[in-house]
């Protein structure tokens, strides 16, 4: 597939639907409450340290909308989820939800934030003690969940489990549902990313109520934007020489930015994007997509992508 950076982006929306009764633009996605639909944009847009960098990606909302959609179809047995239809390769349709703002956060290596904060000398994050003597990417002896508060802006805030179900952010008994989904999807994840010649290290679930007052999944799963994998292969040879892992995530970009002074702390500058990074980026999203679920990419390149992808979506609703 030609990848220049010369088709069109989907880096906004704007568009009215009729019956809109809210908008809400997150960081990546743009979401549509119609009736009972949630109607998600998933755009090109990336961030990074909570930043959304400024430049779009090609093809990006479309492999998380896939690699979401694939394992949404995957676990609906295991979890109940919110995805009911996805009228364009940029757009989930779904179940209305109350989101709970909570992110369940779950590990099995020591990888990422997890990791920055062990080397820095806590051994306790969100409530949950990590062993000593541990290295980087290392396995945990389980799996461990460190849930972070969702923010409306900023940064996400590290939690306990306790200090939720203190503030009333969550009943106990939510939690207790929360914790049983996260475990099973991740154990699900693990499994699916070992048939894959992968090892999902870290990834993070998001939940909401539907009007029967029922959790479900919602917004994405598994996807290189809410997920760290690392390569099966040479993993163990890589951890008993100290070596770095080989991964596939999002987290080359967060090394990128910090290697050109960026954390998203005060006073940086966002550095200028050359093509040739987003061009890189691009490729690593669809080799994350086809390594992943072991499935094709085939993009859908339009010169008029917020068109397109309007149009679609006005079609889905007039079938309603």
């Amino acid at each position: 597939m030609n990848q220049n950076n010369t088709q069109g982006v989907l880096t906004k929306t704007e568009f009215s639907l009729q019956g809109q009764q809210s908008f809400y633009k997150g960081k990546v996605r743009d979401v549509f409450s119609i009736n009972d639909l949630l109607i998600m944009v998933i755009s090109d847009r990336i961030s990074a340290f909570d930043f959304v960098l400024p430049k779009g990606i090609p093809f990006k909302g479309q492999v998380l909308n896939k690699t979401a959609t694939f394992f949404m179809e995957q676990t609906k047995n295991i979890v109940p989820n919110w995805l009911t239809a996805t009228p364009d390769p940029n757009v989930a349709v779904g179940i209305k939800c109350e989101p709970i703002k909570v992110e369940m956060v779950i590990r099995g290596y020591l990888a990422g934030h997890a990791w920055r904060e062990y080397k820095s000398g806590k051994r306790v994050l969100c409530g949950v003690n990590m062993p000593e003597g541990m290295k980087e990417s290392d396995k945990f002896p389980k799996p461990i969940i460190t849930p972070a508060t969702k923010a409306e802006e900023g940064h996400d805030e590290d939690i306990s489990k306790e200090d939720i179900v203190a503030k009333g952010i969550v009943s106990a008994e939510d939690y207790a549902v929360l914790e049983d989904y996260t475990y099973k999807l991740f154990e699900a994840g693990s499994k699916h990313a070992e048939k894959q010649g992968l090892i999902l290290v870290d990834t993070k679930y998001e939940f909401g109520k539907d009007s029967n007052g029922k959790i479900i999944l919602i917004d994405e799963i598994h996807t290189p934007d809410s997920s760290r994998y690392y390569y099966a292969e040479g993993y163990e040879e890589r951890q008993q020489k100290g070596e770095k892992q080989k991964q596939l995530s999002k987290e080359f970009v967060r090394e990128w930015l910090m290697e050109n002074n960026f954390q998203g702390l005060e006073g940086q500058t966002m550095p200028f994007m050359p093509d040739d990074f987003v061009d890189l980026v691009s490729k690593r999203y669809i080799e994350l997509f086809e390594k992943v679920t072991g499935q094709k990419f085939e993009g859908q390149i339009s010169e008029n992508p917020q068109k397109r992808v309007e149009e679609n979506i006005l079609k889905f609703l007039q079938n309603q």
